[in-house]
């Protein structure tokens, strides 16, 4: 469950987060049934907590009577520093990757055993990509999540090592070969993925420093790298380097 909250003695607070905690990646839309099931609270109880939400915006009942995540919310954790300061430095230096490259541009960093996505320019190609700003993605199976991973601590690393999923017929869930990947990040400077995420969108990615500090990892989706991989990898690390000086 996604809420962990006891009914008995919860605060109003608490009961209100629990409903929010509801929602991730593979729960982006909820009835009100499905909402009070994961949150671990009376149906009752969080009929009238979601009009609450929903009259403050933070919630949004959609045309076929179940709830996504309002507006308004997203507006507030746009405030949150991990997205205001790193994304305002970086923006001018996605755009230009974008004119540079007509690609779908990625931003992220990592939130536990997954990537964030900050930010995302959509590219020209007709590539299918899964991300969007604020999903999160699996360390293991996308370019900026294996960057991102080839930095993490050790914990970090042993826990995803543990629970390799496979995303797709292509996604590496062999712990020996992925730790071969993360040392090619170390060596090589950059990580690819061909087809681990999603069928048919191949991803490059690159880290972003502050001084010594890994702090995100920026990234190119493609149909295929066979000709352009080293004129992107390029492109990648000027606009990382931007950003890296724009952070010291």
């Amino acid at each position: 469950m996604a809420g962990r909250v006891s009914p008995a003695g919860a605060s109003v607070a608490s009961r209100t987060l629990a409903l929010l905690g509801a929602f991730d990646t593979r729960h982006r839309r909820l009835t009100l049934t499905e909402m009070a099931q994961r949150a671990e609270l009376p149906v009752p109880t969080a009929y009238r907590l979601v009009n609450e939400l929903q009259q403050w915006g933070a919630l949004t009942r959609t045309a076929a009577g179940d709830y996504v995540i309002g507006r308004r919310l997203w507006d507030v954790g746009l405030l949150a520093p991990v997205q205001t300061g790193l994304r305002e430095l970086a923006s001018p230096f996605l755009h230009d990757l974008y004119g540079a490259t007509l690609a779908t541009v990625h931003l992220s960093v990592r939130e536990g055993v997954h990537a964030l996505y900050l930010d995302r320019l959509a590219g020209h190609a007709s590539v299918p990509v899964v991300s969007r700003i604020g999903s999160r993605l699996p360390l293991h199976a996308t370019g900026v999540g294996k960057v991102l991973l080839a930095y993490a601590p050790e914990d970090v690393q042993a826990e995803v090592m543990g629970h390799l999923t496979r995303v797709t017929p292509h996604t590496v869930v062999h712990a020996g070969v992925l730790r071969g990947q993360l040392a090619r990040v170390h060596r090589d400077g950059y990580a690819v993925t061909i087809e681990e995420m999603t069928l048919g969108a191949c991803s490059v990615a690159v880290p972003v420093f502050r001084e010594e500090t890994v702090v995100a990892a920026l990234g190119l989706v493609v149909p295929n790298l066979k000709r352009d991989k080293l004129r992107l990898v390029s492109a990648l690390h000027v606009a990382s380097q931007g950003i890296s000086r724009s952070l010291t």
